[in-house]
């Protein structure tokens, strides 16, 4: 179906792909895998044709279609969710609009959202938009750029499901392992430039890739023994007349030799350990009868549960339930109504989804450690640094050319600076390739303190967390187990559901209420709406104002004579309001 063809990539003079061959055939679900930044981005872009090679050629049939799905996109908003869905349409409309509500539900809209303006949803609901309408096209080829990155668990094992029995052959990038295991059975590596084709799933490349890796250490380690033993040679008989012809057939013999390479981080043996926490009371938190709103949007109500000292629990849900509104209400940074009771000497360690993006994009890698680094911490800050795959040279890179995934082991760094009991971690391995995110995973099993974690990576949690909380319909429900025992146990509940009441995939022909029923609900609906659009409204304006508020002080702080430090703590806590009224504009714009 498509043929790369001794391809080779270089973006000024720095060469990413080299010399890359391999076939893509019908119906084959592939995983690129790799590390951050390795060229998995750019192999995807010129196989849809965004890029053009440097050499070599991509050869596809001349009927074939592409579904490209980018990590980052451009999105339309003059249109509703469904307009702009059915701008996909084939010609059998009927038959389009049911697999276009099948589509559009399993990837966790609701019927409510049909006709909501596309500029409503937040950056990963309009993701979402765009996954659908590539999977509605049915293409001959789907090109996934992390394609969980902004779905729940739920979502995610929709998606599982639907490409495990699509036509269409797949080739994607993911960092979730147990998604890529579930769906792919074959895995292309790229490393150094160059790639490794398996005929496997991503569990048995693992086992396959560490004999290759030792074989290839092995090899590198030999030929690096023969060249210093050719160098000795040369260098000992360079000026003796009778070894003239020796020396020069070994120079020529080192100048002809292929030298192999060894990826030196498959070598490095990351070894993190959190600081041992300090002792907290039994109840590090009690939460009981908690509510928040946004305005008249209620996000969650009658919140009530206890977690114990050296518990590790997971928040899980849909997108928009409130799980990081909750994590902000631990962390003093929502109010809120009911009780939330911090124990005895907790020390709280928490990692934001954005903690990457708030890191000072100026300072360097070493800076950025040294400057909240005190005490005896400070002598160790490169072997720290080291143990996260910054040693050397890479401690002088500046934050702002840091890729996603070495910004997310960064800020990581930053938490293990400070002994802490409780740690929460929001969504910790969005950008964590393969290998951190093992490293992580075991840190944190090993962890002695308390551990809260909202993430929607089935193969990070599993074995990491004993109870797992469950964020639905505005109230959070305890389940006792891992997270594959409350996989099991929904899926029972929801197929006993679908016993008791099949609803019609089809949307209704006609927009008249059926019944009083129907009429009262869509009424509620309306109000509700009108309610959520006042308050969106609203926000929007205390922002603006908060923003206007902001430029003018920083017109003040251009004169030398106006930096003072009350000034500064008003610039910044005008900063954090922004972020708060900014926060509470994406949770309304997307219930």
């Amino acid at each position: 179906m498509i043929t790369i063809d001794h391809i080779s990539m270089e973006f000024s003079s720095r060469p990413v792909l080299d010399d890359i061959t391999f076939l893509i055939n019908r119906k084959e679900r592939i995983a690129l895998v790799g590390k951050n930044g390795a060229g998995k981005t750019t192999l995807l872009r010129l196989i849809a044709g965004e890029y053009q090679p440097t050499e070599g050629r991509i050869a596809r049939d001349a009927d074939m279609t592409i579904g490209y799905l980018p990590q980052m996109m451009l999105f339309h908003d003059d249109r509703t969710l469904r307009e702009e869905v059915m701008t996909v349409a084939h010609e059998d409309e009927a038959r389009f609009v049911a697999e276009m509500d099948r589509t559009v539900i399993g990837l966790g809209f609701e019927r409510k959202d049909f006709d909501r303006p596309c500029s409503e949803f937040s950056g990963g609901w309009r993701m979402r938009i765009e996954l659908a309408k590539i999977l509605l096209r049915h293409p001959d080829l789907l090109l996934l750029d992390e394609p969980t990155n902004h779905l729940d668990i739920e979502s995610i094992q929709w998606l599982e499901d639907f490409l495990k029995s699509s036509p269409s052959a797949v080739l994607m990038v993911s960092h979730d392992r147990a998604f890529i295991d579930n769906v792919c059975n074959r895995t292309i590596e790229i490393t150094l430039g160059r790639i490794y084709d398996y005929d496997v799933n991503y569990s048995r490349f693992v086992e396959l890739r560490k004999e290759r890796h030792e074989q290839q250490v092995r090899a590198y380690q030999n030929q690096q023994k023969m060249i210093a033993n050719t160098e000795e040679f040369i260098e000992r008989f360079r000026y003796k007349a009778t070894k003239a012809v020796q020396v020069q057939s070994r120079i020529k013999q080192l100048e002809k030799l292929e030298r192999l390479e060894v990826d030196l981080e498959d070598t490095s043996r990351l070894n993190l350990r959190f600081p041992p926490a300090p002792r907290s009371g039994d109840f590090p938190l009690i939460v009981e009868d908690l509510r928040k709103d946004f305005g008249e949007h209620n996000v969650f109500h009658d919140v009530t549960f206890t977690i114990r000292r050296g518990e590790k629990v997971a928040f899980v849900g849909k997108n928009g339930e409130g799980k990081s509104t909750l994590v902000k209400c631990i962390m003093g940074q929502l109010d809120y109504l009911g009780t939330l009771k911090i124990g005895h000497n907790v020390k709280i360690g928490y990692f934001a989804q954005n903690q990457a993006a708030l890191l000072d994009e100026n300072l360097t890698v070493f800076e950025t450690i040294d400057y909240v680094a005190v005490g005896d911490i400070r002598t160790k800050i490169r072997d720290i640094l080291g143990a996260f795959m910054f040693g050397g040279e890479a401690s002088d890179k500046k934050v702002k050319v840091l890729s996603g995934g070495e910004r997310s082991r960064l800020a990581m760094i930053r938490l293990l600076l400070e002994p802490c009991n409780l740690l929460i971690l929001d969504e910790p391995t969005n950008h964590l390739d393969m290998q951190s995110k093992d490293v992580l995973k075991t840190a944190l099993k090993d962890f002695d303190g308390t551990l809260i974690c909202v993430s929607h990576d089935r193969d990070f949690l599993n074995g990491l967390v004993s109870k797992v909380y469950e964020f639905g319909g505005g109230r959070v429900k305890e389940h006792l187990g891992g997270i594959y025992d409350f996989l099991r146990a929904k899926k029972i509940e929801d197929l006993k559901e679908l016993e008791i009441s099949r609803p019609s995939s089809l949307p209704r022909p006609s927009s008249q209420p059926s019944s009083k029923e129907d009429y009262a609900a869509q009424k509620a609906a309306a109000a509700e709406k009108r309610k959520r659009e006042r308050a969106i409204a609203e926000t929007e304006e205390a922002i603006a104002q908060l923003e206007e508020q902001q430029r003018q002080i920083e017109l003040e702080l251009a004169q030398p004579e106006n930096q003072t430090q009350e000034r500064f703590r008003q610039y910044e806590t005008i900063k954090h309001q922004i972020e708060q009224k900014l926060y509470e504009w994406e949770i309304l714009s997307e219930n």
